[in-house]
């Protein structure tokens, strides 16, 4: 006759394997969190171009690595720092930290809106408008400046104008240092206006429009800026171009800053907790709930998170897990469903022309739907499980072969039919050996060696 018990670890073996996934957990933290982010070599001289990419909206990822382009620069001593730009926007607070660094350099920056297609919008023409070199790639655009709310609802009159006046003061200072259109610069901020690449250069909003980073370097050689400490003539036509990549590190707190990401880590941890409530030492899943959700509530910081949402996400989990211990005909599902549809689509609290701050519903209609459907399933498991057990009256126990966890002494525990029982024995009975179901006392049996 096959085995039919299942094995469970004792209480050293769960302590030993959370210490070494605590280790593990610990040395890959250390690993990535601790290492220098991008790795740039040391070595270079003032006849290299450093060249970064930034492609998505501006975050506190974005200022990090950008402000590492232009340290790293200064202590390799290059002509100058190439910022390749293509954003839709980002933060004001990460797009502030970016122009600070910018302004306060010691080596050229040079901001080239490309490739085709490519815009600087939002808090890109801010960070273009700071560069002391602007270029555009042909067919790119930049412009629509105007700052919105993020995480605070929608501003009164009062607050939207002096967050306006702001930031055209802002952006009219950048301009005027320098030395670009900082009566366009403010229409930008004020109207939202934008511009093709051609009306820029004509409106002297950027230097020059060229087709590639080569015909830049050209096109720039020779030319005078102002850095913060003193003037430097541009000799970059023959330089060496250095490409320079986020690092490991960064690539990743990029990925789970993005908001459909965020999300999706929050669930899982919510799942992982669920599996290791409703099945006490499985370990694992309370391990890996861990590390999604606080890796979740990193990204919320970044993002303009709606805690209401978040509150009506928690309590969808709660209502699921409810419908496990309480018999409620579908009630607490439907209300669970319904609270996690709205908490989803109010998590990150955007205005409608920020799209890229907003949890996509192709994310969010696919996560509920998966929900629903697990916990359907696991809902009618478990009830299917308390009815076996409640068909399980004296006799269903009573000759069942079970084996000894802790000493019976005579009393102890026994596991039998898959579940921990308490049990008596007239005879003292060790650990490991098998005993016989003779009867039951309410929640406890009485055993006799097997």
């Amino acid at each position: 006759m096959a085995n039919p018990y299942r094995r469970r670890f004792g209480f050293r073996e769960k302590a030993r394997i959370l210490v070494w996934l605590g280790l593990i957990g610990f040395a890959g933290a250390s690993l990535l969190f601790s290492a220098p982010s991008p790795t740039f070599s040391s070595t270079g001289n003032n006849e290299s171009v450093i060249v970064i990419t930034v492609s998505d909206a501006i975050t506190p990822v974005t200022a990090e690595y950008i402000g590492k382009g232009i340290d790293m620069a200064a202590d390799r001593k290059a002509a100058a720092l190439v910022i390749e730009l293509d954003t839709p926007g980002g933060l004001d607070t990460a797009m502030r930290e970016i122009i600070v660094k910018m302004l306060g350099s010691d080596v050229p920056v040079i901001v080239y809106v490309s490739p085709s297609g490519a815009r600087a919008a939002s808090a890109g023409v801010f960070i273009t408008l700071a560069a002391h070199v602007a270029a555009m790639a042909p067919g790119t655009n930049m412009g629509a400046a105007h700052p919105v709310s993020l995480g605070q609802g929608k501003m009164d009159e009062e607050m939207a104008a002096k967050v306006t006046n702001d930031a055209a003061a802002y952006i009219r200072s950048i301009a005027e240092k320098r030395g670009r259109n900082a009566d366009w610069a403010e229409e930008a901020v004020r109207k939202s206006v934008s511009v093709t690449e051609k009306e820029a250069v004509k409106k002297k909003i950027v230097d020059l429009v060229a087709e590639d980073l080569t015909a830049l370097l050209k096109a720039i050689d020779g030319r005078e800026v102002v850095t913060a400490t003193m003037r430097k003539t541009l000799k970059v036509a023959d330089a060496t171009v250095k490409r320079e990549p986020m690092g490991v590190r960064l690539k990743f707190l990029s990925i789970i800053t993005n908001p459909n990401v965020a999300y999706i880590l929050m669930i899982l941890g919510f799942y992982g907790l669920f599996f290791e409530l409703s099945s006490p030492g499985a370990i694992f899943p309370g391990v890996f709930g861990g590390i999604c959700l606080i890796l979740a509530f990193y990204a919320f910081q970044a993002l303009p998170v709606n805690y209401a949402g978040l509150m009506l996400i928690v309590l969808a989990i709660i209502l699921f897990l409810a419908e496990i211990k309480v018999v409620s005909y579908g009630v607490l599902t439907i209300g669970g469903v319904i609270s996690m549809i709205l908490g989803s689509v109010m998590l990150i609290d955007a205005p409608g022309d920020v799209p890229y701050m907003r949890i996509s519903l192709g994310v969010i209609i696919p996560t509920v739907a998966v929900t629903v459907l697990f916990f359907l399933i696991g809902v009618g498991l478990a009830i299917r499980a308390l009815r076996e057990r409640a068909g399980m009256d004296k006799g269903g126990l009573v000759g069942l072969e079970g084996v000894v966890k802790t000493t019976l002494d005579p009393r102890g525990l026994i596991m039998v039919h898959g579940e921990l029982w308490s049990a008596v024995s007239e005879e003292p009975v060790a650990v490991g050996e098998r005993v016989i179901v003779t009867d039951m006392d309410g929640l406890t049996v009485r055993v006799r060696k097997a």
